[in-house]
């Protein structure tokens, strides 16, 4: 006899389950948006590598919900990666550096080469990155926050009453 295995979507999984499980433990629908905003905004923080020490940095002592951050941090990955050369051309642009020819692989294979010479070589663009990130972050945030509050809220109003606080 065999058994019918109800096979879950990835978006159930890692990202819905984690959410509801944080709102049938009582995390409030601002809560877990906050932490939402905070994962993706950290996420795509120009310095490949920095983000999940930012976002532990950041969460522990602003007291955000640690799954639902890690999480939406985590997923924010490609954007990260889509998004680091602009930071990066924003920042020569902002700074009025001259433009260096640069791609992630590159990047990569330089700070694994020799860190040391690549935090010489790339140090500015990426200062200069973090300040247009530091620039655009505010507004990051507000706009994930004020989208995906009231999403957890009508999740959460959909969830037993019995099973979470109001």
């Amino acid at each position: 006899m065999t058994e019918a295995v109800q096979h879950e979507s990835l978006w159930r999984r890692w990202v819905l389950n984690p959410v509801i499980t944080q709102l049938t433990q009582g995390i409030t629908a601002a809560k877990i948006a906050q932490a939402i905003a905070f994962g993706v905004t950290i996420g795509v923080f120009p310095l490949l590598g920095t983000p999940t020490l930012l976002s532990l940095a950041i969460g522990v002592p602003l007291k955000l919900n640690q799954p639902v951050l890690q999480v939406f941090r985590e997923l924010s990955y490609p954007l990260q990666l889509a998004t680091v050369l602009l930071f990066m051309r924003a920042g020569e642009s902002l700074f009025g550096a001259e433009h260096v020819p640069l791609s992630i692989p590159m990047l990569m294979e330089r700070f694994f080469a020799a860190p040391g010479q690549f935090l010489a070589d790339f140090g500015m663009i990426g200062l200069y990155a973090v300040v247009v990130w530091l620039l655009i972050a505010p507004i990051l945030f507000g706009v994930i926050y004020f989208i995906s509050r009231p999403v957890i809220e009508r999740l959460s109003q959909r969830l037993p009453r019995t099973r979470h606080a109001s």
